[in-house]
């Protein structure tokens, strides 16, 4: 370890004590302000535990390392003994293609070296930022992650610590940046060892999952600084470069200052001490333009938010899907509120929520504070089987998503597998050792999808997949051998040419929503043109052949389609399900 004393913060115990195990002895550590207690460092490698009172052993809360698991006793581990290959001037999250992944199912081996083999297939997709989905300790081997108990520890069964800095410094080589999930709404319900070390958890405030963590009550000062510091050792230790924030919604915090607009005020000056950029991205359910607001014109300073509106949009327009929270969207004038204004409900009354919701966006502000996708692990993962768009829809149709998505004026985000038009699911899976969560978890999804009408949209009963069962997990994995058939490798090649246009034609990269407009089919809405300026992206959702009309003289070549177009003087041709972007010749 660098650090001279091991710190722990524990302000109700009496005495502390660091345990060390591989040497039969505790050492009785030394009381310091404000509950905080010491011991010297011990060495890299060094199993130890602390102990409360003469409690049984508990792992570090700032433990990076579990190599035994959430229960058992942390390892300390050295973050500056790795050597970081030099060159690397970082990204800005806004604008940059995102690629979402889960580390466990990306490959067979599931693991953050296995997943360093097939970096090269997304530098030559395009993608500019890998989003991991979150690595943080969890109990048991495989899960979604968002029940991580260990938030300064990566997950052994991933490689643990040093294989997240060797996977970010073979991105980084290879010029793409990493963003990391991470969750500071709650934890996970088993290995959680917080409250018995200090008032992390406050009735306050509750959430979905139960007490809010502690962020605005008595002693939450070492709460926040607790959050804070795990989400700048990210930066600093891990070459990280942007974070994605789950959930947001969920950190209730009355302070003077909220919570995330003091990290967005910290990691602007971390940014200025590494000299790379540093960028944090929200999960917000608010529909609130003030969370992408500068904390100096009273926002809460993200650098982007998801806007799942869009998502919604789409895809109910494009499957005639209308249950659950889909039910205001699925029309074309919806789709023109989502790409146009952003947010669908910006201040209008929301049927779902059944109450007036979020607030209208800016015209001036730009698309790329805004990420938006055809598919991630939520919008997947989430639904009663875990089932891909390309389970109902033709490649035609996915290709109409992708070009939505990413000749858009939004930051977008594609989810693994989801360029080749991959059939694998992407399920819910957890892997909790004790029977009676297992149970619970069990139950409770069984439960939730019992009154979604699931079963009209499948056309029959549905039976969700166990999360429990080692089945699910590896049903979940993507089928790599995919890529040899032709129809997968074709819209591969297209995700690969659309994210080349973005690149190479300036009003599709654009992010200015002034110029961004819908014009599209009032009759039976079958068609609709999404116009970026001097580019125009045209589709036929009908599965015949449609005419659909022009305008604008300077859209007259086409630049890239799913199926060939036949231009006329102001009329475009196309077949069922297709796609054409149309712009001013490229030279």
């Amino acid at each position: 370890m660098t650090s001279e004393r091991l710190t722990v913060w524990a302000p109700r115990a009496q005495t502390v004590a660091l345990v060390l195990p591989a040497q039969g002895r505790t050492v009785e550590m030394a009381a310091g302000d404000d509950g905080w207690w010491s011991a010297p460092a011990v060495t890299a490698g060094t199993d130890y535990a602390f102990s409360l009172d003469g409690s049984p052993a508990l792992p570090d809360p700032r433990s990076a390392w579990q190599p035994e698991g959430v229960h058992a006793p942390s390892r300390a581990f050295d973050p500056t003994a790795f050597t970081w290959p030099p060159g690397w001037a970082g990204r800005d999250a806004r604008g940059a293609v995102h690629y979402e992944l889960h580390i466990g199912t990306f490959t067979p081996e599931g693991t953050l070296d296995s997943a360093i083999g097939r970096i090269d297939h997304l530098v030559e997709l395009g993608v500019e930022m890998v989003e991991l989905m979150p690595v943080a300790a969890f109990a048991g081997n495989h899960g979604w992650g968002y029940d991580g108990v260990g938030l300064y520890a990566v997950h052994q069964a991933y490689g643990g610590p040093a294989a997240l800095q060797r996977f970010v410094a073979a991105a980084h080589e290879r010029g793409l940046a990493v963003c990391l999930d991470v969750v500071y709404n709650h934890l996970g319900p088993t290995g959680n060892y917080l409250a018995r070390f200090g008032p992390y958890f406050s009735d306050r405030h509750t959430t979905p999952w139960g007490e809010a963590v502690n962020l605005d009550g008595p002693d939450s000062g070492p709460v926040r600084e607790f959050l804070l510091g795990n989400a700048l050792r990210w930066f600093a230790d891990f070459g990280i470069d942007a974070l994605r924030l789950d959930a947001i919604h969920a950190l209730v915090d009355d302070s003077t200052t909220h919570v995330l607009a003091e990290l967005a005020e910290r990691t602007a000056a971390l940014s200025a001490e590494l000299g790379r950029p540093l960028s944090l991205t929200a999960e917000s359910d608010l529909n609130q333009p003030k969370v992408v607001l500068p904390t100096a014109e009273g926002g809460l300073g993200m650098t982007a938010q998801w806007a799942d509106d869009v998502h919604h949009a789409l895809h109910t327009l494009i499957t005639g899907e209308r249950h659950g929270y889909y039910v205001d969207f699925g029309s074309l004038e919806v789709l023109d509120k989502a790409l146009t204004k952003v947010f669908v409900h910006g201040g209008e009354y929301s049927t779902f929520r059944e109450v007036v919701w979020g607030a209208p966006v800016p015209l001036e502000m730009g698309g790329h504070a805004f990420l938006v996708c055809a598919q991630n692990h939520d919008q997947v993962g989430n639904r009663a089987i875990g089932d891909r768009p390309s389970r109902v829809l033709t490649d035609g149709q996915l290709a109409i998503e992708g070009a939505v998505i990413l000749a858009g004026p939004f930051t977008p985000m594609i989810f693994m597998g989801e360029e080749w038009g991959a059939k694998t699911p992407f399920q819910f899976f957890t892997d909790f050792p004790e029977e009676w969560l297992a149970d619970a978890v069990r139950k409770g999804r069984a439960e939730e999808f019992g009154s979604h009408g699931w079963d009209v949209l499948y056309g029959g009963p549905v039976e969700v997949p166990d999360p429990q069962a080692r089945s699910t997990f590896e049903a979940s994995k993507l089928d790599w051998s995919e890529l040899e058939q032709p129809d997968h490798a074709r819209l591969l090649e297209f995700y690969r040419s659309l994210i080349r246009l973005r690149r190479n034609v300036p009003e599709v990269a654009s992010d200015d929503r002034t110029v961004t407009s819908l014009s599209y089919d009032t009759a039976d809405g079958s068609w609709f043109v999404l116009n970026r300026g001097g580019a125009a992206v045209v589709v036929n959702l009908a599965a015949q052949e449609r005419v659909i009309p022009l305008a604008g003289a300077d859209r007259r070549h086409v630049l890239l389609a799913w199926e060939p177009a036949a231009l006329g003087e102001d009329t475009v041709t196309l077949p069922g399900h297709d796609v054409v972007i149309l712009g001013a010749p490229r030279t």
